[in-house]
């Protein structure tokens, strides 16, 4: 399958939402005109942010290498889901195949609420569409990361690492139900289940992901953020209004979902010196624009923002248990399915040398 289509699949053309009022870059993406929304009140005076959200989409957080421009055009974009489909039937048969499909299910993508977006990518800056090159330091240090996690060619990402299912302690934190992509900031889609329900009381946002059943409670009061020995997998979250936009700036992580091999998406390879800036936006009654701000100095050569929509679920939740848990029986499985597959190749290797 090509990279090309295979990113870019889809995003207009299955089960699209029509956008009515629109922020300036929303606007945009969307070929229309941007509009005032002024957004209901919650009874303590918050911009009404509440109910249940999906970032589900298809665009890539990265600009394709081999495209140079910030917007397909409509004809681009159905060329680009025709061209998904024939290599999706030629794929029938494969590999992946033998994996359920999540939409048995009714958790797959696809079968989600999209926003409507021609972007190339979820990045808007740098204006490349592209993560920017890490530090001189950073590539070292995780190169050495890498080298010591036995990850293949560096591959900071690279799931089947040797030696991945010697032991649980060198499978990925998502696999052990850790943490989760889109529980941590930024709230990145995370493939399948990239639903949120936002609930808000005096003094108080909190944020429920579905895929965890994370709940991330986001202080409004103005208080101040612990001192840097205070730290969590998610970081420690400090919010507050400009105007109907909610500002979340989180810190204090302790590193470990940034962790080489093992860490969750657009976190991979940062430090524990991590920031991210988040503002949420409500556009109309159905969508609200995300965009978020990624700072580490000892890490990438400048900050980088992306930016995508939510939209509201249709239908609106509930939300049902998502019940992963450390220890659960899929990896036993994982690591008794690997221990039987060294057992038969060191018997026919055995039955090799005897012949």
């Amino acid at each position: 399958m090509g990279e090309f289509a295979a990113l870019m699949v889809g995003l207009v053309w299955v089960a699209t939402v029509p956008v009515a009022s629109q922020g300036p870059s929303t606007a945009r993406a969307n070929g229309g005109a941007a509009k005032v929304y002024t957004p209901a009140r919650t009874p303590d005076g918050q911009p009404d942010l509440s109910g249940y959200w999906t970032n589900a989409s298809y665009t890539p957080l990265e600009r394709p290498k081999n495209v140079t421009k910030e917007f397909y055009t409509p004809e681009e974009m159905k060329e680009l889901a025709a061209a998904e489909r024939r290599a999706a039937a030629r794929q029938t048969g494969s590999v992946r195949d033998v994996h359920y499909d999540n939409e048995q299910f009714g958790v797959d993508k696809s079968l989600t609420t999209f926003p409507r977006s021609l972007r190339t990518s979820l990045i808007v800056d740098p204006p490349d569409g592209r993560i920017p090159p890490q530090i001189p330091e950073a590539v070292k240090r995780n190169a050495a990361i890498a080298a010591a996690r036995k990850v293949p060619d560096g591959d900071l990402g690279a799931e089947r690492a040797i030696g991945y299912l010697d032991a649980v302690q060198n499978m990925g934190w998502d696999e052990r139900c850790i943490i989760r992509a889109g529980v941590a900031p930024p709230i990145f889609n995370p493939g399948y289940l990239s639903n949120y329900q936002i609930i808000q009381s005096p003094g108080f946002v909190t944020i429920l992901s579905e895929r965890l059943f994370d709940a991330r409670i986001i202080p409004l009061d103005a208080r101040p953020f612990p001192p840097s020995k205070v730290r969590s997998w998610r970081g420690i979250s400090r919010g507050h209004w400009e105007g109907n936009t909610l500002v979340v700036e989180t810190r204090n992580s302790n590193g470990r979902a940034q962790e080489v091999g093992r860490g969750i998406g657009s976190l991979v390879g940062a430090t524990q010196d991590l920031r991210v800036t988040e503002r949420f936006t409500r556009l109309d009654a159905n969508t609200m624009e995300y965009r978020f701000t990624l700072e580490d100095e000892k890490t990438w050569a400048r900050p980088w923002t992306a930016e995508f929509p939510f939209v509201k679920m249709d239908p609106e939740g509930p939300f049902i248990e998502f019940a992963c848990h450390e220890g659960n029986r899929s990896i036993a499985n994982m690591l008794a399915g690997a221990r039987h597959e060294e057992k038969i190749a060191a018997e026919a290797a055995a039955k090799k040398r005897s012949n």
